[in-house]
C-alpha cells in the first residue's frame, strides 16, 4: 500500500480562484452576456460599470454588504435600461464567465503534481453559481478536498472568519503547515497572515507590495510555484 506522507513543508495548500487558478476577464464576459440582450458592450460601458462594481467589491470584502447586494446592485442601471430584473443580468453574466474562463498556464499540471503530496482547497470570494460550474466544466473539482465560497459561508476574505471556517473543515491542522496562494494582497495575503497561516502571493505582474504587507513567498507563474513546492 503506497504512502501518502508529504515531502512538502505544507500538509495543506489553499488557492484563490480568480486570477490565481483561472483567467478572469470581466470585460469579455460582459460583452458575451450583453450580446445576448442585443447590446454591443463597449470599453466605455465597462469603465462606467467598474465605477459601480469596484467600490461594491470593497464593501463586500469589508463586510458592509452581502453577496446578494453586490450582485444585484452592480446591474441595477442596466436592468432598468433593458427592463429586466438585476438578478437576471447577474445570472447571465456568471454563465458567460463560466463559458470563457479557463485555467491559467501550468495550473492543471501543478494540481495534478500535488495530488497525494498535500491536501488541496479553494477559498474564494467568487460566487457559487460561477465557481461550481467552472470547476465541473474544467474537470478540476476532484483535486480539491474543500471548496469554501464566501457567498455560502456569509463571510468574505480577508475576514479571519472565512479562514477559520476553512481550518475547521480541514480538521484544524497546525497553521504553519497551511499555505494560502492568491493574487489579491488584501484578500488573500493579509487575510492569510491575520489567520496565522503561511502565504504565497501570486504576483503575475511583478508589482511591489505596499509597506507593511509581507507575504512569506511570492511567485509570478504556476511553473515557478511548481518548482518551489516540488523542486521540479
Amino acid at each position: 500500500m503506497s504512502s501518502t506522507v508529504t515531502a512538502l513543508p505544507y500538509t495543506w495548500v489553499l488557492f484563490d480562484a480568480d486570477e490565481t487558478l483561472f483567467y478572469f476577464d470581466a470585460f469579455e464576459g460582459l460583452k458575451l452576456m450583453f450580446a445576448g440582450f442585443g447590446v454591443e458592450f463597449s470599453q466605455a460601458d465597462f469603465a462606467e460599470y467598474q465605477l459601480v462594481n469596484k467600490p461594491l467589491w470593497v464593501d463586500y470584502q469589508d463586510g458592509k454588504i452581502t453577496a446578494q447586494e453586490l450582485q444585484t446592485t452592480r446591474f441595477k442601471a442596466w436592468a432598468a435600461k433593458l427592463n429586466v430584473a438585476p438578478h437576471t443580468l447577474n445570472s447571465a453574466f456568471l454563465t458567460a464567465m463560466a463559458e470563457i474562463c479557463s485555467p491559467l498556464p501550468g495550473a492543471c499540471q501543478l494540481l495534478a503534481a500535488l495530488q497525494g503530496k498535500a491536501k488541496l482547497g479553494i477559498i474564494t470570494n467568487g460566487f457559487t453559481e460561477l465557481q461550481t460550474v467552472r470547476l465541473a466544466r474544467t474537470g478540476l473539482q476532484h483535486h480539491f478536498d474543500i471548496l469554501v465560497i464566501s457567498e455560502m459561508v456569509g463571510i468574505a476574505k480577508p475576514a479571519v472568519g472565512i479562514f477559520e471556517h476553512a481550518l475547521a473543515l480541514m480538521g484544524h491542522p497546525p497553521r504553519e503547515q497551511v499555505l494560502m496562494v492568491g493574487d489579491n494582497l488584501h484578500a488573500d495575503i493579509v487575510g492569510g497572515l491575520n489567520a496565522g497561516i503561511h502565504t504565497c502571493w501570486y504576483n503575475a505582474h511583478g508589482h511591489d507590495a505596499p509597506e507593511g504587507i509581507v507575504p512569506h513567498h511570492q511567485v509570478r507563474c504556476h511553473d515557478e510555484l511548481h518548482a518551489w513546492l516540488l523542486g521540479a
